[in-house]
């Protein structure tokens, strides 16, 4: 029979593999020697094969004690009004719900341009030198712009711009986004239509409506030019535009509309009007006038209603997207989406200090009334 040959090491007092070093075997330091070798072959083949093991035990002892590289957000937004802080708060609660922690599994970088839409493209920028894996664009078209315009390989998601991405230039088409562009369009200046009809169905008596709207806000142009007046026409409602170009304005207009006086305000959607909620919402109380709002926050303020996309559902929506881009998933093959559910929401303590009676019919259609 023939004597089987035994391997030993040499260079340690220990047997262990794994106590010695990678450098140490590139340095050739931890050779074996065979005892009573039949052949070079089968030294060689001891030899090679006691190397692959030793360099197996380094690499999965590497592996185990590199750390798990942790993915980072960037959320981007154009102001920091109630509205934006309630976005970014909602998706980092819906990030929750996906097992996202910031802090712990993800970091959020945050960036603001705190209502300077000429700081955009710079936080944009910023967003990408520090190499974030995604970029939440928290507001509508210029966010979006600026992301884009900063990235072509960075994942963006949209969290509800109100232009039409395709129209916009950001996507090829909804089904089908084809770069890195995906994620929530609300095009809620298609429900200013319906909240024409629902302010004249709360008070019939409304025949002249004023539109305060931000002139150097493409969405709230289109919805100004070509929403509202085909509604307008059928339910015999005189639309008045006022323009807005900075925060110095709204006192003018203000004025205006004291000497004017409509019956009622129709509050277009758009960071300056955001940034000035309170302001106009005070004049609608102080003046009386029945108002709609593009969204919730502009009843939580003191406007009389509003009817616009459930936020909390966009919030989860836009929490999915970053789930399956992380797990791997491209931009260009998730679909961008509309809203399904909606709100329509009253303040009943507005409607008793400006004297309306909302009918209660559109009460119990309500998804909420503040009393």
């Amino acid at each position: 029979m023939t004597k089987p040959f035994r391997i030993r090491f040499f260079g340690s007092q220990s047997h262990n593999l794994k106590s010695k070093t990678c450098t140490q075997l590139s340095r050739g330091s931890f050779l074996p020697t065979i005892e009573n070798p039949k052949s070079k072959i089968q030294n060689a083949m001891a030899g090679i094969f006691a190397i692959v093991v030793a360099l197996m035990a380094c690499g999965a002892r590497a592996e185990a004690q590199q750390p798990k590289k942790i993915p980072r957000i960037g959320y981007l937004m154009q102001g920091e009004t109630q509205r934006e802080t309630t976005r970014f708060e909602g998706i980092r609660l819906a990030l929750r719900e996906h097992g996202y922690i910031d802090g712990q599994n993800i970091t959020i970088e945050y960036r603001s341009a705190k209502g300077k839409p000429d700081r955009v493209p710079e936080l944009a920028a910023d967003l990408v030198r520090l190499k974030v894996d995604i970029i939440v664009a928290g507001g509508g078209d210029p966010v979006v712009r600026a992301a884009k315009n900063a990235t072509k390989t960075i994942p963006i998601v949209m969290t509800g711009a109100g232009i039409d991405p395709v129209v916009a230039g950001h996507v090829e088409s909804l089904a089908r986004p084809g770069g890195n562009v995906t994620g929530i369009t609300n095009l809620t200046r298609e429900l200013g239509g319906k909240r024409l009809e629902l302010l004249k169905e709360a008070v019939p008596k409304v025949a002249r409506v004023a539109v305060l709207y931000e002139s150097a806000n493409p969405g709230s142009l289109r919805e100004l030019k070509e929403v509202l007046p085909v509604v307008a026409r059928p339910l015999r409602l005189t639309v008045r535009s006022w323009e807005i170009r900075d925060a110095d304005g709204f006192e003018k207009v203000f004025a205006a509309l004291t000497n004017e006086r409509p019956d009622g305000l129709y509050i277009t959607s758009s960071p300056l009007m955001s940034a000035n909620l309170k302001r106009t919402v005070s004049f609608g109380l102080k003046s009386r006038l029945p108002s709609v709002g593009s969204n919730t926050q502009y009843v939580d303020a003191g406007g009389l209603m509003s009817y616009d996309a459930d936020l909390a559902d966009g919030y989860r929506r836009v929490a999915t997207y970053v789930d399956k881009i992380l797990k791997g998933a491209k931009p260009a093959d998730l679909p961008v989406q509309q809203p399904t559910k909606f709100e329509l929401v009253f303040n009943l303590k507005t409607a008793k200090q400006i004297g309306v009676a909302i009918p209660q019919s559109l009460l119990y259609r309500a998804d909420m009334v503040i009393k």
